[in-house]
């Protein structure tokens, strides 16, 4: 292990200021010797500006207006220096251990190492599950072979990864052509740019409040927004594929995933006429279901032949049942 590696935590925040403070402690209570900690205020108008302020010169608080995650994510990255990068999401806390458990495993031609998160409540307590799920830590080619295959692999949000700076450096600041979460863009560009190493050990807990992003049945049309988002993550990919010279993924590649097949299925029977991905349809992703056990991928498959069931039923069902399928597959 080297203890001379530096990482640097960045915090952006909006409006979240009954957790923020929570982040920040978590991020200042890590048993490494060489944190930085930056926190990117993003225009809030709640109380989070006195708690930000109220840890002083432990951190580094930057005050902006408000112009979303992946500009303040950019500020934040513009004013770091670690050799290892952290985008800490503001309602998340991490494990004390996480950033020696990294350096334990860090090496060369690494462009990240993620780790598992526990679900927890607003108050911190444990949900039970994780994400991702897993046991084993798939080896890097493993990860690699998945993604030229269905474009998926097991990965968490965000504030479970920690990137190369050699990595974020060669693709940011992040353009508006990129998603506006910072962490879809990157895990979608990793696997092209170099190695990624998995820690099957919850080291962040990931809270569960009824206002997160990933709260899919907030809205019907958060369906083909996750749409649009796949769409954005090939785009980026195909830019990491520039960098790196490998070859780029064909656009039919979004075909072959379990996970976006969802999100297809969903968007389909919710929002069909603002689905956004062009020669998708029902019968389409009806031929894709069925031939999804028969496509490498990263779950099991008798996972692959739930999601089958679940996406063919989903599709040919009037459409009250078919709502109450979504609903119970991502409420």
């Amino acid at each position: 292990m080297d203890r001379n590696i530096s990482f640097s935590i960045i915090i952006a925040n909006y409006n979240y200021g009954a957790y923020v403070g929570d982040a920040i402690a978590s991020a200042l209570a890590q048993d490494w010797p060489r944190v930085e900690v930056i926190v990117v205020d993003d225009g809030s108008t709640d109380g989070s500006a006195a708690v930000i302020s109220g840890f002083g010169e432990r951190i580094t608080a930057i005050f902006t207006e408000n112009r979303g995650q992946r500009e303040a994510n950019n500020t934040g990255f513009e004013r770091s220096c670690g050799d290892i990068v952290i985008f800490l999401d503001s309602d998340d806390i991490l494990q004390p251990t996480l950033l020696r458990e990294i350096a334990s495993v860090w090496r060369a031609g690494l462009s990240k190492v993620q780790v598992m998160m526990q679900r927890v409540d607003a108050a911190g307590r444990p949900l039970g599950g994780t994400i991702p799920k897993m046991t084993l830590a798939p080896p890097p080619e493993q990860i690699r072979q998945w993604v030229d295959a269905t474009f998926e692999y097991p990965t968490p949000p965000s504030s479970a990864n920690a990137w190369s700076r050699a990595f974020l450096a060669a693709i940011f600041p992040l353009d508006s052509t990129h998603d506006a979460a910072t962490d879809s863009t990157c895990i979608a560009m990793a696997p092209y740019m170099g190695d990624i190493v998995t820690i099957p050990k919850p080291l962040v807990l990931y809270r569960m409040h009824g206002a997160n992003d990933s709260t899919m049945t907030a809205r019907d049309t958060n369906y083909s927004r996750e749409v649009t988002r796949g769409m954005k993550r090939l785009q980026a990919a195909r830019q990491a594929c520039r960098l790196s010279g490998r070859p780029q993924p064909a656009a039919n590649i979004l075909f072959c995933g379990s996970s976006f097949l969802q999100f297809r299925v969903a968007s389909l029977r919710l929002t069909p006429q603002a689905h956004p991905l062009p020669g998708d349809s029902r019968p389409r992703a009806l031929l894709d279901a069925v031939l999804l056990p028969f496509r490498r991928g990263f779950q099991r498959m008798s996972i692959r032949f739930m999601i089958a069931g679940w996406s063919v039923l989903t599709l040919l069902a009037p459409e009250r049942l078919a709502r109450l399928l979504i609903t119970k597959r991502y409420g």
